[in-house]
């Protein structure tokens, strides 16, 4: 600033005394809205953190009964138990089934488009993944509970027999009953996640320089060979960044993976059984209850929980990307 002041003849700063305002607006709006997006995750974080831990505090439940296996919050012949471990375990488990099934197709997906697919084919498919994030969650779950989960139950209706020559035994894992289902959950997120992980993961590749291209392939190094030894690795902390953010978005999914779940408050004990998460959990009984009892305090807990999950991812995240970047 003082060098614009330096530079502008005495004569102009005389005849427009508003120059120099004019000219610092826009620094000061975009400071403005930075420091206001600042504030509010910050006021947002305090929040949910002293909501979350008002059952251990006001309610004087023990923090190690939360990771209890038994969720009866409205016992009325026994003692109330708070434990939201299966919850915790349900929101990994079918998270990371969905990643596992969504993340390489994303990727490879992402590559097809930066790397392989004619001009035409990208014209068509970008537009499509826009159209895919926009669909609304109401609307996969919809698809889930008419097509995926009448296919599951009829498909896979019997006892599925898996012999382990290791240990000499042959399991008998209970079928789809009902096909709702941990797996039915995991393939709606799959789909609602990949456009997400694919945008991203797109991004990251397209922004490695051609130059970089170029020259491996001007030592003789195949497509595959250069995707593999030099546009991967280069775009690593993007890809990684993609698969946060669909790690996020799946874990925060609610009512489309609610409608498919089952909503069993019980631990995942296979992939063809019922189960529940967090966020499923907290939707079902956000209505059932009073601010300020136990019960509700319990769902603030839940939603600190689901805060921490997030932070943690982002953080280990960003701490790999330094670690690749400093070596």
């Amino acid at each position: 600033m003082a060098q614009l002041t330096s530079a502008l003849p005495a004569s102009g700063l005389r005849a427009r005394p508003g120059l120099l305002a004019r000219i610092d607006l826009p620094r000061r709006v975009v400071f403005a809205a930075a420091s206001s997006m600042i504030l509010i995750v910050a006021l947002l974080m305090v929040f949910i953190t002293w909501q979350g831990i008002q059952l251990f505090i006001a309610d004087h439940v023990p923090v190690g009964q939360i990771l209890a296996p038994t969720w009866q919050p409205d016992a009325t012949n026994g003692p109330t138990s708070f434990g939201i471990l299966p919850f915790i375990a349900g929101t990994v488990f079918v998270t990371g089934v969905a990643l596992l099934i969504s993340t390489p197709l994303s990727v490879g997906l992402a590559l097809f488009l930066s790397e392989v697919a004619p001009r035409w084919a990208r014209a068509i498919v970008q537009p499509a993944l826009e159209i895919f994030v926009g669909i609304p969650s109401v609307v996969w779950g919809w698809l889930g509970i008419t097509i995926l989960v009448p296919f599951l139950a009829d498909t896979f209706h019997k006892k599925i027999a898996i012999s382990l020559p290791v240990v000499g035994q042959v399991f008998s894992m209970p079928g789809f009953l009902t096909g709702f289902s941990w797996l039915a959950g995991s393939l709606v997120l799959s789909i609602m996640i990949l456009p997400t992980i694919t945008s991203v993961s797109y991004d990251a590749f397209r922004a490695v320089p051609q130059e970089l291209r170029t020259g491996s392939l001007a030592l003789g190094t195949t497509r595959w060979q250069t995707i593999r030894h030099l546009l991967i690795p280069s775009a690593l902390s993007g890809v990684l960044t993609a698969v946060v953010l669909g790690m996020t978005r799946a874990a925060g999914e609610a009512l489309a993976v609610q409608m498919v779940i089952g909503n069993s408050p019980s631990m995942p004990a296979a992939i063809t059984q019922p189960v529940t998460t967090l966020t499923s959990q907290i939707t079902l009984d956000m209505g059932n209850t009073v601010f300020g009892e136990p019960w509700q305090d319990a769902l603030w807990t839940m939603s600190l929980v689901l805060l921490i999950i997030s932070i943690t991812s982002v953080v280990l995240v960003r701490a790999l990307n330094k670690r690749r970047m400093g070596s």
